[in-house]
């Protein structure tokens, strides 16, 4: 199948029973430009930028849309998801300079005083072994560095957005704070063993990598019938959310990610966390793919063999991960995710 990029015009060959395998509607980034790529099977039209959203008041009910319409309307949820907080995405810009201080980073997180009263009981929980000792913000970045302290921050930020009940993945509200963490503390896990430098990408990405369900929810809520079936039938989340709606949640999360101002250089790690062998040799979105599936690991006592796990062998193989690395990492993000969610 050929493919041409409406941004820069390079042309693609593509097997299209490769893209089959990732639903009728795929998002991928241009290996030349990096603009996004949208693949439409049904439609056998040429590939063409995401489409602007259709106005919200102008939407169906969820259980009535179909094909096209169901697209629009999904798209165009994403403005109704809540912001990141203004303070996290103010932070990154001062943390990409070099010559920011203690001082102005400090003053930046207390402009939101519900999210400095966060970081700082954060901060303040054992998993940081300072209990008790962090009085303020300012303290809190000479204590443990900015760039913890900006983790910290993310954490505080994302927490309300990621803790609401999801019914039509029929998880109570926690479930995906938890799992997103989790998988953030596991990212961050296998970047320090295998390359330092991607610690703080990893983190960041493996927190928001499920940010699609967000706006996925009520779509699926609207057809719960369908999608337990073909859960029960053995289909993945993902499979079954490509099925019933098209695409799934992690290729809806490039539009998130934008809403969000995410750096771009998470946004592949998020959006083929679920598929990384669709998008050029990258491991930053291997590691977000691999700490994803060891999280889901249901019983790691009786894990025996590597090839139980659905890994990417790509990523198996670039990371070089192994069943000792495994256990390691899994049981690092634990105690992580433990006392830090005791602390708030």
């Amino acid at each position: 199948m050929k493919i041409i990029c409406p941004h820069c015009s390079r042309g693609y060959t593509i097997p299209e029973e490769r893209i089959r395998q990732y639903g009728l509607h795929v998002i991928f980034p241009c290996p030349s430009c990096k603009g996004n790529i949208e693949i439409r099977l049904n439609q056998h039209a040429t590939p063409q930028s995401s489409p602007s959203p259709a106005p919200s008041q102008n939407r169906h009910s969820p259980s009535e849309e179909s094909g096209i319409d169901l697209r629009k309307s999904i798209i165009a949820a994403v403005n109704d998801l809540p912001s990141m907080p203004q303070v996290a995405q103010h932070v990154r810009r001062l943390i990409s300079d070099k010559n920011c201080t203690f001082s102005e980073i400090a003053r930046a997180i207390e402009t939101d005083q519900a999210i400095a009263a966060r970081v700082l009981k954060i901060a303040n929980s054992a998993y940081y072994g300072v209990m008790g000792t962090v009085t303020s913000i300012q303290h809190a970045a000479m204590i443990l560095g900015i760039k913890t302290l900006n983790q910290i921050l993310e954490i505080a930020c994302s927490a309300a957005v990621l803790s609401k009940r999801l019914p039509g993945y029929g998880q109570e509200s926690g479930v995906l704070w938890r799992h997103s963490l989790s998988v953030a503390a596991c990212a961050r896990a296998i970047a320090k063993r295998r390359n330092p430098n991607l610690i703080d990408d990893a983190f960041s990405a493996g927190l928001i990598h499920d940010c699609g369900k967000l706006v996925l929810d009520r779509y699926l809520a609207a057809r719960a019938d369908a999608f337990t079936k073909l859960l029960q039938e053995g289909k993945k989340v993902f499979e079954a959310e490509r099925i019933v709606l098209g695409f799934d949640h992690a290729s809806l999360a490039a539009s998130i990610c934008e809403k969000w101002d995410i750096p771009k250089q998470l946004v592949n790690a998020i959006q083929f966390h679920h598929s990384p062998s669709l998008i050029q040799i990258n491991e930053l979105v291997a590691i977000v793919h691999l700490a994803n599936q060891i999280i889901h690991i249901d019983d790691m006592q009786s894990l025996q063999d590597i090839t139980a796990i659905d890994l990417d062998p790509r990523s198996v193989k670039l990371i070089g991960i192994d069943l000792k690395l495994i256990a390691l990492v899994r049981s690092e993000a634990e105690e992580y995710v433990n006392k830090t969610i005791s602390s708030l």
